[in-house]
């Protein structure tokens, strides 16, 4: 070990990348632009914290590769451990079936980024700082030697480095960046889906959905609109009500109650209809996913990587996020382990193949709404056909539903689902349609 790496970022992604290169690197430091908040609070740089979030199973077990003992940890400060089988998923008309294999963990995005920051802050030869912006690169030769930082004392200073790493999220300037060094922008691949979130927090009493931890009730064509209630730390129901293409939650108290009333499934309802909201209403919106194809790109400077939502952000209501960036992590591991030639670009292409199934499902299921731009492929067509059967057969077969949530949960490839023995049970499950009851 020996150098200095310097990443762009304090998010999720931006501290994976960092644990990551703490093992290949003799320094590591950190830089964020927000202060870093106290424990429980959400940080400024990250509005959709305030929101439901989804740590997939994959995300998990990438935390605790890199942090032993994480998720016991975090159960310690109150994170709650479930299954599938105290979730109820109401997806194309009909609830999934329960079943057992599959553990979740709820917890809420500001007490997982603390603890994170706490765990990546014990390492030696890592250092974060925070109310540090970074304005550009340093570089010389083609090549990225460090980042022209402004301190909390508004000095702007120049900091060295053999590895930088772009962590910066959906709000990358990279592409500019590598313009006004002399190499091109990366193509965007852009699907607009105009989503609007409102969330509020509830206090959850014991009897409360009859012990239940979770509501997911998605959108499905023709309706764009969604929610969920996921139990958090704290006693506390976090309720997130979407709107695709125009269908924006309202913020006001009637209005959101209204909202959940028109869900195709009355779970969310029947929790904010009775619980005592504790917090105020609070909005967001995210206009468009976007993948940079940095893969593509034939000329790129040494010394540099751009990682995370940098690469691809995703429609969260999907809830990938977190866990494409800890699987991208683990690309890079693998990468700096076979040595530094070429690294971008293996790297790229590692972290392409990462993305490739998040996306597909992602935008495959955007796709799925006339008002959503973009080609429908027929091959497209039938997959949404497809998987609309699947939740059907889901309801009554719990090998189906779990096998749709493994690949959900980013540990299995799409394809998985089309493999014989799955295809079978979903004939099967159509032929006796069951009721779209809980």
């Amino acid at each position: 070990m020996s150098g200095r790496a310097i990443v762009i970022g304090g998010s999720v992604s931006g501290m994976l990348a960092a644990r990551v290169l703490a093992d290949h690197f003799a320094e590591v430091v950190l830089f964020d632009r927000d202060a870093f908040p106290q424990t429980g609070e959400n940080r400024k740089g990250v509005p959709q914290g305030q929101h439901a979030h989804a740590l997939l199973s994959s995300g998990r077990q990438v935390l605790e590769q890199y942090f032993p003992g994480f998720k016991d940890e975090l159960l310690g400060q109150g994170a709650i451990r479930g299954s599938y089988q105290s979730v109820r998923w109401f997806d194309n008309g009909v609830y999934h079936t329960r079943f057992d294999g599959l553990e979740a963990l709820l917890v809420s995005r500001p007490c997982l980024e603390a603890h994170l920051r706490s765990r990546l802050a014990a390492l030696p030869n890592v250092r974060l700082i925070d109310r540090a912006d970074v304005e550009s690169l340093a570089a010389e030769n083609g090549n990225v030697t460090g980042v022209n930082a402004r301190s909390s004392t508004g000095e702007t200073h120049l900091h060295t480095a053999d590895l930088v790493v772009d962590a910066s999220g959906r709000g990358s300037q990279s592409p500019a960046w590598l313009e006004r060094m002399g190499f091109p922008r990366p193509h965007e691949d852009a699907v607009r889906v105009g989503l609007a979130y409102a969330t509020r927090m509830y206090r959850r009493q014991p009897d409360h959905l009859k012990g239940d931890l979770a509501v997911i009730c998605p959108s499905a064509p023709p309706a764009r609109r969604g929610g969920v209630a996921l139990a958090m730390e704290g006693d506390r129901w976090m309720v997130t009500l979407f709107g695709m293409l125009g269908e924006h939650p309202p913020t006001d108290e009637a209005g959101f109650l209204e909202f959940a009333r028109s869900l195709p499934a009355p779970d969310v309802h029947e929790v904010i209809a009775l619980a005592e909201p504790i917090t105020e209403l609070i909005p967001f919106r995210f206009p468009q996913s976007t993948r940079r194809r940095y893969e593509h790109v034939d000329r790129f400077p040494g010394g540099y990587l751009v990682f995370g939502d940098a690469v691809c952000s995703f429609n969260p209501i999907y809830g990938q996020g977190m866990s494409a960036a800890a699987l991208q992590a683990t690309s890079l591991d693998t990468c700096l382990r076979a040595g530094d030639a070429a690294l971008a670009k293996r790297f790229f292409r590692a972290a392409s193949k990462v993305l490739d199934g998040p996306w597909t499902m992602a935008v495959g299921g955007d796709l799925r709404y006339d008002g959503v731009d973009g080609a429908r492929s027929a091959m497209l067509k039938f997959v949404n056909w497809y998987i609309g059967k699947l939740h059907i057969a889901a309801a009554g077969d719990p090998v189906v539903a779990r096998a749709f949530h493994r690949v959900a949960n980013l540990l299995d490839p799409p394809p998985s689902l089309m493999q014989p023995s799955i295809a079978f049970r979903i004939l099967n499950g159509n032929m006796r349609r069951p009721a779209a009851r809980h």
